[in-house]
């Protein structure tokens, strides 16, 4: 397998948590960006030595938030440069009040079959203090309109946690989201990431965290209720229809090699070379070449990562991947968690339990150098 990814660094506002690299400059830079991101498609085909691409994912930023006929220009760019396997999954993000019929009209004809919607909650106080734009009814007949226009493949994310958000207003939250018969649910603690306004928020007392028993009790019911209503629960944050697991981030997670594109985009050679493009629109629409840096990986670092990224999954950790060495050190770290009922081994295959996923972090970090 193979993965690429495209980076759209716009957004027409930012949420107060979000961290991501993302401008609001709009049009005039949306066209520059779009030619130099063709621009590095081409220069960089002449170093990807995969037959074909089995997954796109067009991420941001707020890649809905760009003209339609500037997105088709883009997916058309890359089916041109990388040869899609004929059953790539291919995503892209979208906000809920972007899901417009121009919109999903101009994705007619282009690979897309999947779209992951950034919802994050039905509660529509909450949206606005988020800064979120839409509110619950768009983000239902987003769902909905992309149903009816044919894509049947669709994602939500939510955040629990939130300020001021109650165990009873979570549960609203998920029931809903399940009641859209979507195919694939994303759900994660809110995070308070330095340099937000959020952080500032609660660094000045305006909002508080939500304390650590009633995020395990959100995180409790989430679990039951997706199970409950059919999904796997194939990943730590991540539950799908059988079938319907992300590919893309399972390549992720799987140490698949990926291409990334665009400002601010990580790509992986799938043994030990990372690269990121800087994430500076200015500097990358400017350039002949995408400024970039990379690093090549030692051997603890992969094993971290390969402890850090395996055992998030339903799969596990096949410790049959592992030196001798590196083998016998992760189950000297494992077996007190072994003991305690947080993770079991399946023949080379060393799993978090339904109890250790509660810990998950404790645990990876246990086992890591």
């Amino acid at each position: 397998m193979a993965g690429l990814y495209i980076h759209v660094p716009f957004c027409k506002s930012r949420c107060i948590y979000c961290d991501f690299y993302s401008t609001t400059c709009h049009t005039p830079w949306m066209h520059r960006y779009a030619t130099a991101l063709i621009r590095e498609m081409e220069q960089r085909r002449a170093t990807w030595t995969f037959p074909v691409v089995d997954t796109l994912y067009v991420g941001g930023g707020t890649p809905s938030c760009l003209p339609p006929a500037l997105l088709q220009k883009i997916l058309q760019a890359v089916v041109m440069r990388y040869p899609l396997a004929e059953d790539a999954e291919v995503t892209v993000e979208a906000n809920p009040d972007d899901v417009t019929p121009a919109w999903l009209d101009a994705l007619t004809g282009t690979p897309v079959n999947r779209i992951s919607m950034g919802v994050q909650t039905f509660d529509d106080a909450l949206l606005a203090m988020l800064h979120r734009r839409h509110d619950s009814q768009q983000a239902v007949r987003a769902v909905e309109a992309c149903r009816e226009a044919g894509l049947e493949n669709i994602s939500i994310d939510l955040i629990y946690g939130l300020p001021g958000q109650t165990l009873a207003m979570w549960e609203s939250d998920v029931r809903r989201a399940l009641a859209l018969q979507v195919t694939h649910l994303s759900a994660y603690a809110l995070t308070y990431e330095d340099g937000t306004p959020l952080a500032r928020m609660r660094d000045n007392n305006k909002v508080t965290e939500a304390d650590e028993e009633l995020s395990l009790a959100m995180y409790r019911l989430l679990c039951r209720l997706s199970a409950e209503a059919g999904m796997q629960h194939y990943e730590i944050s991540n539950f799908a229809l059988p079938g319907c697991a992300s590919r893309h981030n399972g390549g992720y997670w799987q140490g698949v090699p990926y291409l990334g594109l665009g400002p601010g985009a990580h790509s992986y050679d799938g043994q030990r070379w990372r690269r990121w493009n800087t994430p500076d629109l200015a500097r990358y629409v400017d350039a002949d070449c995408a400024p970039y840096e990379s690093e090549v990986l030692t051997d603890d670092e992969l094993y971290d990562e390969f402890i850090m990224t395996r055992l998030r999954t339903q799969q596990g950790a096949d410790l049959a991947l592992l030196d001798a060495s590196r083998r016998d050190y992760c189950m000297q770290m494992a077996r007190p968690h072994i003991a305690a009922g947080r993770l079991r081994l399946d023949g080379n295959r060393l799993m978090l339990t339904s109890e250790g996923l509660f810990v998950s972090n404790d645990i990876i970090c246990d086992l890591m150098n």
